[in-house]
C-alpha cells in the first residue's frame, strides 16, 4: 500500500503537469482503490476537442452535478453519498465505472481552478470519510503545486522542480533554511542542497541574486 507522505513527496516532486497527472492516474489511483482518475484544470477545457470538452463541462456543471456544486460552493472533497441518495445518483450518473465518485478542489488564490476525481465500479464499496480526508490532504499539496506552476512559470522551463520553486518562493519571503525546513517537513539538510541545485540551474552565487531573479519573472 502507497503511504499518504510518498503522495506528498510525488506531487512535490512532479516536473510537469504531465507527470502529476500520471501519479494521480497511478498512485493515487491504487491509493483509494479507484477504477478511473483525473485531474481537470478549468482553463484548460477549452483546449480540448469539442467531444471531450462537451462531456466535461456537463460532468463539471453545478447545475447538472451536485457533486460539482459542492465543491464550488465548500471547495472541501466531496462523494456522491454526501450531496444524493443512491438511486437520485444513479439517474444522474448511470455508468457502471462511475458508480461512486469521490472529487477534491484544486485551489488558487482563494478560486476553484480545477478538480480531481476518483470513480470505483458498480460492486466496489463507496469512498468513506477516512478518503475524504486524506484527499483533502492531497488538494492541499496539489493545489500548492498549481499555484506554484502558475506563479512561476519561466521558473519551470529552468528545469527547478515544483519543490524548488516552492523553496525559492520561501527564501524570497525571507525565511531561514531551518524555518523552510520546518514548513516543508524536509531536513535542513535537505534544503541546503536543494538551494545548492537551484544556484546552479538559475547561475546564481546567492539567495540575494535568486530573490532578484524571482523577482523579475514573477514581474
Amino acid at each position: 500500500m502507497i503511504a499518504l507522505q510518498a503522495l506528498f513527496h510525488a506531487i512535490a516532486q512532479a516536473k510537469d503537469e504531465q507527470t502529476l497527472r500520471s501519479h494521480i492516474s497511478r498512485e493515487m489511483s491504487e491509493y483509494f482503490s479507484a477504477t478511473r482518475s483525473g485531474l481537470f484544470l478549468f482553463a484548460q477545457i477549452p483546449l480540448a476537442n469539442s467531444k471531450i470538452q462537451k462531456a466535461l463541462q456537463i460532468a463539471l456543471s453545478p447545475q447538472h452535478n451536485p457533486v460539482t456544486r459542492y465543491l464550488v460552493e465548500r471547495h472541501a472533497p466531496v462523494h456522491e453519498a454526501l450531496v444524493v441518495e443512491p438511486k437520485t445518483w444513479q439517474l444522474i450518473c448511470p455508468r457502471a465505472d462511475h458508480w461512486h465518485v469521490m472529487a477534491g478542489p484544486i485551489v488558487s488564490n482563494g478560486q476553484l481552478v480545477g478538480v480531481v476525481g476518483f470513480t470505483r465500479e458498480q460492486g466496489m464499496a463507496a469512498f468513506d470519510s477516512q478518503n475524504l480526508t486524506d484527499l483533502s490532504a492531497l488538494c492541499l499539496h496539489i493545489s500548492t503545486w498549481v499555484a506554484m506552476a502558475t506563479q512561476y512559470p519561466l521558473l519551470q522551463t529552468e528545469r527547478l522542480t515544483p519543490r524548488e520553486v516552492q523553496i525559492a518562493s520561501l527564501v524570497a519571503q525571507g525565511q531561514t533554511n531551518a524555518e523552510i525546513s520546518a514548513e516543508l517537513w524536509i531536513t535542513e539538510n535537505s534544503v541546503k542542497q536543494a538551494l545548492k541545485r537551484m544556484f546552479r540551474k538559475l547561475e546564481v552565487s546567492s539567495r540575494a541574486h535568486m530573490v532578484a531573479k524571482l523577482s523579475t519573472v514573477s514581474k
